[in-house]
């Protein structure tokens, strides 16, 4: 059967699902059986980065491998690869070269700036190095595509997508965190690709799920109803981080998947936000940021959304790694916790369900409080 397809920017046409290589990392072996599943589950998109260690030297290796073998996607492959913000002409020059010497092409198909996090990221990629970076791996044939995947606040990306300078923008798009879904449409409708950051594990590690979230997402299990969403509002292509050809199974029953919700999907996302609100009662944050700006930088509308899932959900893993990991990740991630909450008072006025946010800062801070864990790159 035909697999769909979506345009990604104005150049390529990708499956629903691409692949993520941050995961199947331990020998050649692993990723190439990876994308062997990959090929065969419909997906014809491969997302890598120089940050992913030895990713780019092991798909390079699997591809020259399947392509003796003639073992491809229909169209063949399209490969998405990373530069990170900040390098120097020269030496964003030497790896970009170096890119290619290891995926073993002449040619990079889509280049994003990885993590386009800050202004400063912004400033590079738009009138300094970054640009003429660029512009020479263009004039040079060695990029097609650009574009960048961002962390960042929701003012930076729209800033971005605005410039109208980028071809395609990954961003973290979740059924559970559905802040930059409107971000993503406006991106659509310039003609941009979109790719969802890791929809599954960033998503509230939807791959395994709290019995709780289960049941809120009867009778779909929580990860099909999170693709199913962003499927339905017209994501390009959302990614899967892979290690067997079991985490391919469910993107290859929805490769086809790109029809508007079903009245059962719709009931059962509708539930989820129901359960929640029941659970968490007059403390649910609506997530309006009102609250916001706060005189001491909390960023109030993320820790109350991970209370939210904490408390609406049951997903203590997930929010505890999540908040634990605050001042810990330089710009992939917020700096400052609940503790540097002052209890001013400046956004008690400000929110439209008059929480009492000082005092569930603080209660969430003591409830997710941990050692931190490593993040799983870089």
């Amino acid at each position: 059967m035909k697999k769909a397809r979506r345009p990604f920017g104005k150049d390529y046409l990708v499956s629903l699902f691409t692949l993520g290589t941050m995961r199947a990392l331990s020998s050649e072996k692993e990723m190439y059986n990876v994308i062997k599943a990959s090929a065969f589950a419909g997906i014809n998109h491969i997302e890598t980065a120089p940050s992913y260690g030895v990713a780019e030297e092991l798909i390079g290796k699997s591809l020259q491998k399947m392509n003796h073998q003639n073992i491809e996607p229909l169209g063949g492959w399209i490969i998405t690869s990373k530069i990170l913000p900040g390098i120097d002409l020269a030496n964003g020059k030497k790896q970009i070269k170096n890119s290619l010497s290891k995926l073993k092409i002449p040619k990079i198909n889509n280049l994003a700036i990885h993590g386009l996090n800050t202004y400063e990221h912004l400033e590079w990629s738009l009138n300094g190095d970054g640009e003429k970076l660029l512009k020479w791996a263009q004039g040079e044939n060695l990029i097609g595509q650009v574009g960048f995947s961002s962390h960042g606040h929701y003012s930076i990306i729209q800033e971005a997508i605005n410039s109208k300078r980028f071809d395609f923008c990954s961003l973290h798009l979740h059924l559970l965190d559905p802040e930059r879904i409107p971000l993503a449409k406006h991106a659509l409708t310039l003609g941009m690709g979109v790719m969802a950051i890791s929809p599954a594990d960033k998503g509230g590690r939807l791959q395994n799920p709290s019995e709780t979230l289960k049941k809120d997402c009867h009778p779909f299990s929580p990860l099909e109803l999170a693709y199913r969403f962003l499927l339905s509002q017209g994501i390009s292509t959302l990614t899967v981080g892979a290690n067997n050809s079991a985490d391919l199974v469910l993107a290859s029953k929805l490769a086809n998947a790109s029809n508007p919700l079903e009245e059962s999907e719709q009931i059962a996302i509708q539930n989820i936000k129901d359960q929640s609100k029941y659970r968490l009662g007059a403390t649910y944050c609506g997530q309006c940021r009102n609250c916001l700006p706060c005189p001491k930088n909390v960023p109030i509308p993320e820790i109350l959304r991970l209370r939210n899932l904490l408390i609406g959900h049951d997903m203590n893993e997930f929010t505890k790694e999540r908040y634990n990991l605050i001042g810990k990740a330089d710009h992939w991630w917020e700096v400052k916790d609940a503790t540097a909450c002052m209890k001013c008072g400046d956004c008690l006025p400000r929110c439209p369900n008059q929480l009492e946010i000082p005092n569930l800062l603080k209660e969430t801070h003591n409830l997710l409080i941990n050692k931190p864990r490593r993040r799983l790159w870089g």
